[in-house]
């Protein structure tokens, strides 16, 4: 019993390595762009959403 798990996990571990070799990993450039492009979209839907958020502040201020 105890052999098989041993084996099994032998196996297992050797698939997961197996596959860690396919995978292509970005390049350092590839990376830094994209970070940029997420923190320049958070950024400007941070924004967008406070323009927003005043507004319907405002808004409500008329209102009520």
């Amino acid at each position: 019993m105890f052999t098989r798990m041993i084996e099994n996990i032998k196996e297992f571990l050797s698939d997961v390595r197996n596959e860690l070799k396919k995978v292509s990993f970005p390049t350092k450039a590839e990376t830094i762009g994209s970070t940029t492009v997420v923190i320049v979209f958070c950024v400007l839907m941070s924004i967008y959403l406070s323009v927003i958020d005043s507004f319907l502040a405002w808004l409500v201020g008329k209102i009520i």
